[in-house]
């Protein structure tokens, strides 16, 4: 937060590595697609090809399909012990570990995410996710049931089959691990299909499942697009579930494919418009730096992101300047240099949708504080962008932007906030700033939403279930909850002795 305001994005830094893994991956092995279509993956830095990237089709997701049945119901993965599945989602996780600078190198580049923040925070935490689940494989137990009448009951917990797992280019590698982990615990078998705009790490993550001894079939990895690939794996009649992050317009399409094909469970983590509300006893500066961190973390390409920030009137003029004076020591630059705050946006559809929202607020009349143009000359850069005096009915207040947008809007009262920040079709997230226990108790209890931080923002921890309220999805990740959606829950009666049924 030291550093000097970048008016310009820094030069970029070429020190990706090889590229080794551009296929598809089926059945424990690499190929290429039916089809043989390949796509491009692009460096958000430089608008440039990183690589060219084997395009998955309906075709190739019936082979891992067919690949990932197989060793559901005739393989060894669901029918090893629990400690077996442990010993080698341990192993992935070392290895993991042990590969961490070029994972970090190559999501950087094709994320634009921070290499300072993928080393110590998102390859760390995914390492960690596979061994909390691993560590959790081997405890799923049963109930023994105390029936009503003379019957003997207990129930029994079964992995569910073939899941097929979309992921979107936000978090690459925490999605993988946050969907992959719990389902390969739990004895399922995966079909995972990356975005189309992170393709690498996954293909890097099956090259480490397959190192670390997870039988062929158990993990595929394909690669593509969302209206083709991903909508095979939706509709597939063989596939028993699908877990998907992203937006709320492709997971209502995503619970139309499930629906219309053999009813597969679903699990949706999706969009949110997020309120931040701050309280006139919260600390000023304690409460500027929570603003920017949560509107502006990995470039606001954050579902949780703090997209609007209810300030109480008493305080709303002085917030409102320190921010803008924070914003000036945020530095906007290349993701491998170790001062960025903030890298390039993913691609060039996001970084046009973000400016086009920027536009929005200018002509509703919202006051622009700080920001809202382009920086650099080339790559997606967008300066952090400050807007005040926003109503709810404004574009930039309702719609998801998805980028480093904060907008700042006044309160009255608790009330008036409770009802302002509860009417949006989203419920994912929500932040109170206040030293009030009873404030703080109060608005946890009033807003609707799946996750309430109290004086924090991006408090994720493995332990602490995940989702949304509303258009914001359903299931949970994280915690004892990831686990059992990936189980089935299976009732065994038999009669008592001299029971009438015998």
């Amino acid at each position: 937060m030291a550093a000097e305001t970048n008016g310009n994005a820094k030069a970029t830094i070429n020190n990706i590595p090889q590229i080794k893994f551009t296929k598809l991956f089926i059945n424990g092995d690499f190929v290429d697609s039916v089809s043989g279509k390949t796509f491009e993956t692009i460096d958000p830095r430089s608008e440039q090809v990183l690589a060219t990237i084997a395009e998955g089709d309906k075709e190739d997701v019936d082979l891992a399909v067919k690949a990932a049945r197989d060793a559901f119901d005739h393989g060894s993965w669901p029918r090893f012990p629990g400690l077996v599945r442990r010993k080698i989602l341990m192993k992935f996780a070392d290895l993991v570990e042990e590969n961490i600078d070029e994972l970090a190198a190559l999501e950087a580049a094709d994320a634009g995410k921070l290499v300072s923040f993928l080393k110590n925070i998102d390859l760390p935490a995914g390492a960690e996710t596979l061994r909390y689940y691993a560590g959790a494989g081997d405890k799923i137990h049963g109930e023994t049931l105390k029936m009503s009448r003379e019957l003997q009951g207990y129930t029994l917990y079964e992995p569910i089959g073939v899941v097929g797992i979309i992921i979107p280019w936000n978090y690459p590698s925490n999605m993988f691990f946050i969907k992959v982990a719990p389902a390969l615990a739990s004895g399922c078998t995966v079909i995972v299909k990356p975005a189309e705009q992170t393709p690498l790490t996954a293909l890097f993550y099956a090259h480490l499942a397959k190192k670390a001894g997870i039988p062929d079939g158990v993990i595929n990895v394909i690669t593509g697009y969302g209206s083709t690939a991903g909508a095979a794996i939706a509709s597939h009649m063989d596939i028993d579930k699908v877990t998907f992050t992203g937006s709320t317009e492709v997971g209502r399409l995503i619970m139309q494919a499930a629906a219309t094909s053999n009813l597969k469970q679903v699990s949706l983590e999706l969009g949110g418009k997020n309120p931040m509300i701050v309280f006139p006893d919260a600390d000023i500066d304690m409460a500027a730096t929570l603003v920017l961190q949560g509107s502006l973390w990995n470039k606001g390409e954050v579902c949780v992101a703090s997209s609007r920030i209810f300030v109480q009137e008493g305080i709303y003029d002085e917030l409102a300047n320190k921010l803008v004076e924070k914003a000036k020591t945020w530095v906007v630059g290349d993701p491998f240099d170790p001062q960025t705050l903030q890298g390039p946006q993913i691609d060039k559809a996001q970084y046009n949708k973000i400016l086009s929202y920027i536009e929005h607020g200018k002509r509703e009349g919202a006051t622009l504080l700080s920001g809202g143009k382009p920086c650099g000359e080339k790559g997606y850069y967008i300066e952090p962008t400050i807007f005040s005096n926003v109503k709810d009915d404004m574009i930039i207040a309702k719609e998801e932007i998805f980028g480093p947008v904060i907008s700042l809007m006044k309160f009255r009262t608790i009330e008036e906030v409770i009802k302002r920040a509860n009417s949006t079709k989203y419920g994912l997230a929500a932040e109170i700033i206040t030293k009030d226990l009873n404030t703080a108790n109060t608005m946890s209890r009033s807003i609707r939403a799946g996750v309430i931080w109290i004086n924090c923002v991006m408090a994720f921890d493995i332990d602490c279930p995940y989702g949304g309220y509303k258009m914001s999805g359903f299931g949970r990740d994280f915690g004892m909850n990831a686990l059992y959606q990936y189980l089935q829950v299976k009732s065994v009666v038999t009669p008592l002795y001299n029971s009438p049924w015998l």
